[in-house]
């Protein structure tokens, strides 16, 4: 969790104050209560909208039309609305850096995620101490049309709690809505009559998920609140029954052939899709290493404007949830015909990259290619065969262990290379969350990386490289994975940041826009036990990496050429320059000038797409991932842990455990001084007793709630 994502009062959700969870319908306060806001009252005031409802909820109707008439027009804009949950709101208007705020009582009958038509009555600053501000006009569009949440059942009526916060009322439900759902049971509702501020939204359930504590029902209502695609329609199942399950003979022609080759894949224990495996030979003579990067060729069965390449480009990208995975591809792809299993043909896309002992790679080839995997191996099993703990299974191993050590030889090579480049490398610990076959939460570790990790790490990143360079070289329409080094804003900040934590830090003219700048900073806070925070902020510092046609470099990876190529199962941008390449090899090396027409129209479309949808992708992940952790935290309420400060505001601050879960010791529960936010140094002083809370400060707390509605964890400070 980070900053800003409670309420700044402290309050768990001011929704539920009005009834939510805890007060869900009973008693005569809440009928008295219910009655007041609409639900109650004569059907003929809920009837679902009709041709008028627009109009109805538009302020340019009668003396406000008049009034309305006499706005200046250029002040007038169109957005989308995006409601917080204390009742204001913020609209985005294409061309605009900032959005412009709406006071609760000026957002008229908008709906979160509206489209609306707002007029602008004060402009911004322009020195940052306040922004624009406006009032809702109209709405244009509704961008909610269903809502996930929880019903309340009533005799004659019911009400769904909605799961996002930034719905900020009850979906009122008549009877004959119900959909034989029952009381707590999570559901889908559809939006009939959205309201305005004197009624509440209208609607009918249309399914039922399950009961609230039913196995995969939070997972499950996370998914379909953010409104990722979850299943694949008929037309896209239908065209896998023209897709093989072997690789045939006839698939061969013109391809190079490598099932003679000690080829591998080194994944996790529970993978099942193998995008990418690997095979490394040495030439003594001219001490070259020849590492072959060999990458699933998904692209000869998804076609382009095909049902499936229509699916996966809407995807674009799988998604890793704890108890799940949502695929970009169907199984039979996915699992079958495309993943490079042990001992089966498969046909991939090759990289042939020849490297020399300082890492540099000197030669290279790509070409279409077929494998057979010679072992499906996981990190844990290699890493123990490289650190002679399974000696005796080694022994049997004899040519595998050795091209291991080889391929361990080469990691080393290419990442001391990247290092001196100024490779900025985070080493950030991920969680691995254990569920019982109820779905339940049985442990949270961290997930070792090892030099095996690293090693297949250390192989993508040469390949994607040597490809970028390639075709940025040769001027070929292409996609680009690029990232930008920090804002100078970002950068001071991060400096001053580590100043205050007691690193010297010299400063030039560059700031840290050469990403060496960066990486000598990590290097100076590595071992200390601030590192782990300061890398957190460092990142934070940094713009998020996406898609671009144009190559612009990495500044993470201090790369000036990347693109994604090697993971074409789970990631649409790699199987689009799967198909560049491809028709590039099988027409001497170029595209017609129709095609290049073609992909240049088409790409910047596709990057700005799939940059959205990993965004989304990331999101979701973070929400499920948060829900079990509440889930696992919820049973140590009372308990004592320690932890390091991750976060410090106005209003209290963040804690991270060692097992990744984080939450927030709000200052109302520090009643022991008053305490004053220091904005530049992030740390909180006691006006009397001059305690500090600072970033990075090792401290013990108590856990006091966890809540998986809202996803948050709250802690207390432990004073002994």
């Amino acid at each position: 969790m980070s900053p800003g994502r409670g309420t700044a009062d402290g309050s768990r959700g001011g929704r539920h104050k009005k009834g939510g969870k805890k007060n869900a319908g009973f008693g005569r306060k809440r009928k008295l209560r219910d009655q007041k806001e609409g639900y109650g009252k004569k059907k003929s005031l809920r009837k679902a909208p009709d041709k008028g409802f627009r109009k109805k909820n538009s302020v340019s109707s009668g003396r406000e039309g008049d009034r309305e008439k006499s706005l200046d027009k250029s002040r007038i804009f169109e957005g989308v609305f995006s409601q917080h949950e204390k009742g204001f709101g913020f609209v985005t208007v294409e061309g605009r850096e900032e959005d412009i705020f709406i006071p609760a009582d000026r957002t008229g009958a908008a709906f979160h995620n509206d489209r609306v038509e707002l007029y602008m009555e004060k402009d911004s600053s322009g020195d940052g101490s306040y922004r624009a501000e406006g009032r809702i006009l109209r709405v244009l569009d509704h961008g909610i049309s269903e809502v996930i949440g929880s019903f309340h059942k009533h005799q004659n009526f019911g009400f769904v709690v909605p799961d996002d916060r930034h719905i900020l009322s009850d979906i009122y439900v008549d009877r004959d809505d119900f959909c034989n759902a029952s009381n707590g049971d999570k559901v889908v509702v559809r939006i009939k009559d959205y309201g305005d501020r004197r009624r509440k939204p209208e609607g009918e359930i249309t399914e039922v998920l399950g009961g609230a504590s039913d196995k995969g029902v939070d997972i499950t209502s996370a998914v379909r609140m953010s409104g990722v695609r979850y299943s694949f329609p008929e037309e896209v199942q239908a065209e896998l029954s023209s897709i093989p399950d072997e690789v045939r003979k006839k698939d061969l022609r013109g391809r190079r052939d490598f099932r003679d080759s000690l080829c591998i894949t080194i994944d996790g224990d529970d993978s099942k899709d193998f995008d990418d495996a690997v095979s490394l030979s040495f030439d003594k003579e001219s001490g070259m290493y020849e590492l072959s990067v060999h990458i699933a060729d998904v692209a000869e069965y998804v076609k382009e404007k095909s049902e499936l390449d229509k699916e996966a480009e809407e995807r674009g990208t799988s998604i890793y949830l704890p108890d799940r995975v949502i695929p970009m591809l169907p199984k039979k792809l996915s699992n079958g015909i495309c993943s490079l299993n042990e001992g089966v043909d498969r046909l991939t896309l090759s990289c042939i990259m020849r490297i020399n002992s300082k890492g540099e790679i000197v030669d290279h080839e790509i070409c279409e290619g077929v494998i057979r995997s010679r072992r499906r191996l996981t990190y844990k099993y290699v890493y123990s065969l490289l650190t002679d703990k399974l000696a005796a299974r080694a022994e049997k191993d004899k040519e595998l262990l050795a091209m291991l050590k080889l391929m361990l030889r080469l990691s080393k090579i290419l990442r001391r290379k990247r290092e001196k480049d100024g490779s900025v490398d985070f080493d950030f610990p991920e969680s691995v969350i254990t569920l019982d076959k109820n779905g339940r939460v049985t442990d949270i570790s961290l997930y070792e990386i090892n030099d095996a990790n690293r090693m297949i790490e250390d192989f993508m990143l040469a390949a994607n490289e040597t490809v970028a360079k390639e075709f940025e070289l040769r001027k070929i329409p292409f996609l680009y994975r690029c990232h930008e080094a920090p804002s100078e804003e970002k950068a001071e900040e991060l400096i001053e940041l580590v100043r205050g934590l007691g690193f010297s830090i010299r400063k030039d003219k560059k700031g840290l826009k050469d990403p060496a700048r960066m990486a000598a900073l990590l290097r100076k806070v590595e071992g200390s036990p601030e590192e782990p925070l300061i890398e957190k902020m460092a990142l934070r510092s940094m713009s998020k990496a996406k898609y671009l046609t144009e190559c612009l470099g990495h500044y993470g990876l201090s790369k000036q050429y990347y693109t994604h190529f090697t993971s074409p199962i789970r990631r649409y941008p790699d199987l689009q320059i799967h198909r560049i390449i491809k028709e590039c090899l099988r027409n001497d090396g170029s595209l017609r000038p129709r095609r290049q027409k073609h992909y240049a129209n088409i790409l910047p479309g596709v990057a700005e797409h799939c940059s959205d949808t990993e965004r989304k992708a990331d999101e979701l992940e973070r929400d499920c991932d948060k829900i079990k952790k509440c889930e696992y935290m919820s049973r140590f309420i009372g308990e004592c842990f320690d932890g390091i400060i991750s976060g410090v505001t106005a209003y209290g601050f963040y804690v991270e455990l060692p097992n990744t879960c984080e939450g927030m010791v709000h200052v109302n529960s520090m009643t022991d001084d008053y305490y004053i936010f220091d904005e530049k140094k992030l740390r909180l002083t006691g006006e009397r007793g001059g305690k500090t809370y600072a970033l990075g400060d090792r401290i013990s707390i108590v856990v006091t709630a966890a809540d998986k509605l809202t996803r948050t964890i709250d802690f207390r400070v432990y004073y002994g």
